[in-house]
């Protein structure tokens, strides 16, 4: 691998030559943009304004503009010359375990590579001493004009450094979580954690951008003269979500049926319905209601009957009585009103 930085990592008195590589590449499709009427590319050309003529890569240099518009020359003599150590040592600052780190401020990764045989040795020593004490690294660098924070962290045998945002770079989550008061019910945590439980871990090694791949399949039958692939229609169903609990049940549902668990989805279903399941509301439950979630849960008829044949034969009378005559039952409680 190419290096693009070489310096020296500074660990106290130890000085560790090495390089510094890219520990990522990027696969994504890249485009060129061109005049639509003839295909011709479009290009950039750089003038100068002040000749009013294009001027070779040669030519240009850095500049820094000033507030009040004045260009005030850098040369890269004046960036190698910075009165800092990090400009071409990765410093260690501290060591501190890794939950330390925010994700939010992870950046580019990289492998830093022994810098020859006399690196070897303070290298390893680094590597294990990282090991061992389970920590991460936190270095300061300079790189590509600026200065940066870096971790340190042990991947296989090599070393890799993240760069890190400063703390002042990362924004505060503010007015972005909902601003309404909103209570989550144990019932639905339950089919939530039933959800995550059945979608279960996953092998990153087969994950695979889909993306990239139609793109290429685009690309490929426009350049044999042929009618590129169509988009699937999209399923019906889409759009604002009215029963959250019926869309984790169905979740759940499609997700272990599609592992082939379907025997396991039916016992959730009865075990999640009777533990939601109304309370006796003396025959007062409409049709329209009753329909509604029988639609969306159609295995609840049955939680129903195993309660039921639970109840004493009393209180099962009772309950049908109430059902059969739910107007001689409102009409006492409106006269004793």
């Amino acid at each position: 691998m190419r290096s693009i930085w070489n310096g020296a990592i500074s660990f106290g008195l130890v000085s560790i030559p090495i390089k510094l590589v890219n520990a990522t590449e990027n696969h994504s499709v890249s485009f060129r943009q061109i005049h639509t009427e003839d295909g011709g590319r479009i290009r950039y050309r750089k003038y100068c304004e002040l000749e009013d003529r294009e001027v070779s890569g040669q030519e240009i240099g850095k500049g820094y503009e000033d507030a009040d518009g004045t260009i005030i020359p850098i040369t890269d003599e004046d960036l190698a010359g910075l009165p800092i150590p990090t400009a071409k040592t990765i410093e260690i600052v501290a060591f501190v375990p890794e939950d330390r780190i925010d994700p939010l401020q992870m950046d580019a990764a990289y492998y830093l590579q022994a810098g020859g045989a006399p690196a070897a040795k303070p290298y390893t020593l680094l590597r294990e001493a990282l090991k061992r004490s389970k920590k991460v690294a936190i270095t300061k660098y300079a790189l590509r004009g600026r200065e940066r924070l870096g971790m340190l962290r042990v991947v296989g045998d090599a070393i890799a450094m993240h760069g890190l945002l400063w703390p002042d770079e990362v924004r505060a989550p503010e007015g972005v979580a909902p601003d309404t008061d909103v209570t989550v019910r144990d019932k639905e945590l339950d089919l939530a954690d039933a959800l995550m439980d059945t979608l279960g871990e996953v092998d990153l090694e087969d994950l695979h951008d889909e993306y990239r791949e139609a793109v290429e399949e685009v690309v490929a039958a426009k350049a044999a003269g042929e009618t590129p692939p169509e988009a699937p229609a999209a399923e019906a169903g889409g759009g604002k979500v009215l029963d959250l609990m019926a869309a984790l049940e169905n979740s759940v549902r499609a997700a272990r049926e599609s592992r082939g668990e379907e025997a396991e989805v039916k016992h959730l279903q009865q075990r999640k319905t009777s533990r939601s399941s109304p309370k006796d509301t003396g025959g007062k439950k409409s049709t329209s209601t009753a329909k509604k979630k029988t639609a969306s849960s159609p295995r609840k008829s049955t939680s129903k009957t195993s309660q039921a044949e639970k109840k004493t034969t009393k209180s099962t009378a009772k309950k049908t009585a109430a059902k059969k005559t739910p107007a001689k039952k409102a009409t006492p409680r409106k006269r004793s009103a």
